[in-house]
């Protein structure tokens, strides 16, 4: 049979068309004993300077990302191109004509994206794709790195990108980011003009030279956050003053080459400032007084472990601050504390942490002198406090203070306790957070001089209190309580509980951890149709069984968190028909 009798019709099956012609994309090596690939792609031959020459006459968005996803190299290529060095076709000719992209301002959104790289995340490949994606929408808005001083982590380069990408940046926060140094911080001074917000926590490698390329290019800089930047000093600070006009917040903690000099010029400049932090400085009472001849704006002044501190000038030249936190201040004594209620007559919250010279008398005339408006007080870890019996007639009373907190002051007993109760009638909030001193006949007092009703009361780790007292405030404020903390007060029974459930009508929070409550108390709570609780705490409750089970599902009609952590007499199986039956509450186990 000769190939001609073959016919396609009825050999379909053994019929192939002819190939065409292979097409060779790439370079082929035909040395050796056969073809070996090369690699390479020939555009990746190219120098440099031609692939930008490519990449910066393409159009913002879709073919840049496409671009930015072939390598590294095109990636960080395409990342370097500023804003000026864009090309666009403005006609439909084929003359192309390059221009600078200034007229697509009005296109671009107002930098709203934003975005945190924490860890390993916080990379400069990570940072370029992001000023790469994001540039056609105006770039982002919002930029915080938490890095981890990982060997990849981002540097000087990765700031770049953003600074050439992300034009519109307007709050920017760098932690722990080791390898960030000057030249990065100076590209975004450069190329986000409308810097509001810097925040840089543990950034040794910055210095005054990055604050001050800042100061020159960022004029519309309100907030400035420095913390533990052991290479910025007072030129830096000085440049900030000199050129931020618009500066109102501005903190400063453990740098320690910032001292007086820097600290009152930029003080002494920025007029407008309303919320000052200084933390952990080598500053005196020089930058103090500048603070209270400058300070007329400020209404929010956090001061920490400072040497010497003047209060009295503070208070009298700070006309209109109404919030003060004194922090691990051991100079401030009683004498200074109380001048300074004299002299602030805008004040309306006090906060002292770790004031050990601080005493009783200094509290009680700081309540006697603060005027009319004080309407806060805090007291935490203030060892120098002691309880000692008042000699002399009750003060004037503080009738504005509506909100009480005394947390870990071991020297506060029941005799301080009922003299601040005589002080304060109209005390809303009580915190009084682990005084194992006080005891129900110190806290009495302070409970039947509360003549507007308490709302929030916080007796965690009291440990002398017993159901007595329990029984007074629910009985004097359960028509006005709506949080009851009771954790590890461990004299407080059942009898509470039903003290509780007759007479609170407004409660929605209660934790009785570590409490001795037993399931005949939960019973109760379960029957009280006036109760609404949202938040219940029984963690560390070991006499809570498995018992209560439908009467934990009767209170979750209305529940939304229940916490049964350590709750040893509870089997995880009635947990998990918690969770199926109490769908809409968080059920912590």
């Amino acid at each position: 049979m000769s190939w001609g009798s073959f016919s396609i019709g009825s050999h379909v099956d053994m019929y192939c068309p002819p190939s065409k012609r292979a097409r060779i994309d790439t370079l082929f090596n035909f040395g050796g004993n056969g073809f070996e690939q090369d690699e390479k792609p020939s555009i990746e031959v190219l120098p440099e300077e031609c692939l930008f020459e490519i990449f910066r006459r393409l159009p913002e968005g879709k073919e840049r990302s496409s671009c930015a996803c072939v390598s590294k190299r095109w990636l960080m290529l395409l990342s370097n191109i500023r804003k000026a060095e864009n090309c666009k076709e403005v006609s439909a000719s084929n003359d192309v004509d390059m221009v600078t992209s200034d007229e697509d301002q009005d296109l671009e959104s107002d930098g709203y994206l934003s975005r945190c790289l924490d860890g390993k995340k916080a990379t400069d490949i990570r940072l370029a794709a992001i000023a790469v994606g994001t540039r056609a929408r105006g770039g982002l808005g919002k930029l915080s790195i938490r890095g981890n001083n990982s060997p990849r982590g981002v540097t000087d380069l990765g700031l770049s990108a953003v600074a050439h990408g992300c034009p519109s940046l307007k709050v920017l926060s760098l932690w722990n980011t080791f390898s960030v140094g000057d030249d990065g911080l100076s590209e975004i001074a450069k190329g986000c003009h409308l810097l509001e917000k810097l925040d840089l926590c543990h950034c040794p490698s910055i210095s005054n030279k990055g604050l001050i390329a800042i100061a020159e290019n960022c004029p519309n800089l309100i907030a400035l956050n420095i913390e533990s930047c052991s290479n910025i000093g007072n030129e830096g600070l000085q440049a900030i003053g000199r050129s931020c006009t618009k500066l109102q917040i501005v903190s400063v903690k453990d740098c320690p080459l910032v001292r007086d000099h820097g600290i009152s010029s930029l003080l002494s400049s920025a007029l407008v400032l309303s919320k000052v932090k200084l933390q952990s400085l080598n500053i005196t009472d020089f930058s103090l007084a500048v603070i209270g001849h400058y300070g007329q704006a400020i209404t929010n002044l956090v001061l920490g472990g400072l040497q010497n501190v003047s209060l009295e000038a503070i208070g009298k030249g700070c006309i209109n601050l109404k919030q003060m936190c004194l922090r691990k201040c051991c100079f401030v004594s009683n004498d200074g504390l109380v001048a300074f209620a004299k002299a602030a007559g805008s004040l309306e919250s006090l906060q002292l942490e770790e004031c050990n010279r601080v005493s009783q008398l200094g509290v009680i005339g700081t309540l006697s002198n603060c005027g009319t408006k004080l309407k806060s007080l805090t007291l935490v870890k203030c060892l120098g406090i002691r309880d000692v019996p008042m000699g002399f007639p009750v003060p004037s009373p503080c009738t504005s203070l509506r909100s009480l907190s005394i947390r870990n002051c071991p020297g506060f007993g029941s005799a301080s306790l009922a003299m601040v109760g005589k002080l304060c009638p109209g005390i809303q909030h009580v915190d009084l957070t682990g005084l194992h001193g006080i005891t129900d006949s110190g806290l009495l007092p302070l409970l039947e001089s509360c003549d507007a009703g308490l709302v929030k009361v916080i007796l965690s780790s009291c440990l002398n209190l017993t159901d007595e007292v329990i029984l007074a405030l629910t009985r004097l404020h359960g028509g006005t309580l709506e949080l009851l903390n009771l954790d590890g007060c461990r004299k407080i029974t059942d009898a509470s509980l039903v003290a509780i459930a007759d007479n609170c009508l407004l409660l929605n929070d209660l934790d009785v951890s570590k409490c001795a409550i037993t399931d005949c108390g939960i019973e109760v709570l379960s029957c009280a149709e006036q109760l609404n609780l949202q938040v219940l705490s029984l963690s560390g409750c070991s006499e809570v069984s498995n018992k209560s089970m439908p009467f934990l599902e009767k209170l979750g009609k209305t529940l939304m968190g229940l916490n049964l952590q350590h709750c040893n007499s509870i089997s995880s199986g009635t947990v998990e028909l918690l969770v199926e039956s109490l769908w809409r509450c968080d059920i912590l186990s």
